[in-house]
């Protein structure tokens, strides 16, 4: 089990942008945080059963998740980026029973906290990596092998100069898109309009994507009945903020 995660890698401006292998592109910000004691307790007792170990190896997602008649009852698996604390994607796979997840966060106590939730919750249709998403991609992901990618609240990296950071971008969209299958989707949710506005940009200039927005006007997308509110979200709209969703397709 990972503690903690920690790139020491420098991103440079003047590194080609079209080179995933020699610059990394952060899928995260590094925060640290004390573990609780049902957190510590669950990544001690429910990691065993529920947690797969990075390693540069493609994974058997039927094998993962013990399916023996995935081809009698095929089931949908879907990647969670950086899941934070794991509230949405526990509610998420509990509404979406009949699909597989797999959750990519970096973060000790989120890890801790999702996996609480699992026991709590008995959930059974979840696995956890806890490293960096861009290399899971890379190294344990098949090829056309995902129904669909959640990357809900992102660290925004909103100033310009932060643009480099921004885990949506060209070259990672390029990457999902391998591992997407025909008609899959990639769903993303932000509460930062700017950030909102660039990941729009991003998706549309993938030409391997397609919007699924039915109000061409503004591009932005329903909320999906599978994603619940957060407690911030509720907070945020009673003040009038809002959330902007953007659900596209793979082509």
């Amino acid at each position: 089990m990972i503690e903690n995660t920690k790139s020491t890698d420098e991103i440079s401006d003047e590194t080609p942008d079209n080179d995933l292998k020699n610059r990394r592109i952060r899928s995260f910000v590094l925060r640290q945080g004390r573990l609780t004691k049902g957190q510590a307790h669950a990544l001690e007792t429910v990691w065993p059963q529920f947690g797969i170990e990075y390693a540069e190896k493609l994974l058997d997602l039927n094998q993962v998740f013990g399916r023996d008649d995935f081809l009698i009852k095929p089931r949908k698996k879907v990647l969670e980026i950086g899941f934070g604390m794991g509230e949405s994607t526990a509610k998420i796979a509990q509404t979406l029973s009949d699909n597989d997840f797999v959750a990519v966060e970096v973060h000790t106590p989120g890890v801790g906290s999702l996996l609480k939730l699992i026991e709590e919750s008995n959930i059974q249709n979840i696995r956890v990596i806890q490293h960096d998403v861009v290399e899971v991609l890379q190294h344990m992901i098949a090829d056309n092998s995902l129904d669909g990618v959640h990357i809900f609240f992102p660290d925004p990296w909103h100033k310009k100069r932060h643009h480099k950071r921004r885990l949506i971008q060209a070259e990672f969209l390029k990457l999902v898109c391998t591992k997407l299958k025909v008609g899959a989707y990639i769903h993303v949710a932000t509460d930062w309009q700017e950030y909102a506005e660039w990941v729009l940009e991003a998706l549309k200039a993938e030409p391997q994507l397609q919007n699924t927005a039915t109000d061409l006007t503004h591009e932005y997308a329903e909320k999906p009945s599978y994603r619940p509110l957060t407690k911030f979200e509720n907070r945020g709209i009673k003040l009038g903020h809002g959330v902007w969703d953007l659900v596209f397709t793979r082509v």
